[in-house]
């Protein structure tokens, strides 16, 4: 996720709860998607959320990284 920015996700983790329960959330999600775990009619729903949340937090970094 967002390899580009590994760094600066790493340093707002640590300074940010909110964004690390996001990151946490999302990766998650990604494991339950990667597993297959998830019922064939839940993956759409689930990969919709993850997307949000990847959203979510590329705003987040992008804002931290003007910030900086």
């Amino acid at each position: 996720m967002l390899h580009e920015y590994t760094d600066l996700i790493n340093e707002l983790k640590k300074a940010d709860i909110h964004f690390a329960a996001l990151c946490k959330k999302h990766d998650e999600l990604n494991e339950k998607i990667d597993s297959k775990a998830a019922q064939a009619s839940e993956l759409d729903t689930l990969k919709k959320e993850k997307l949000k949340l990847k959203d979510e937090i590329y705003a987040q970094v992008l804002k931290y990284k003007e910030q900086k």
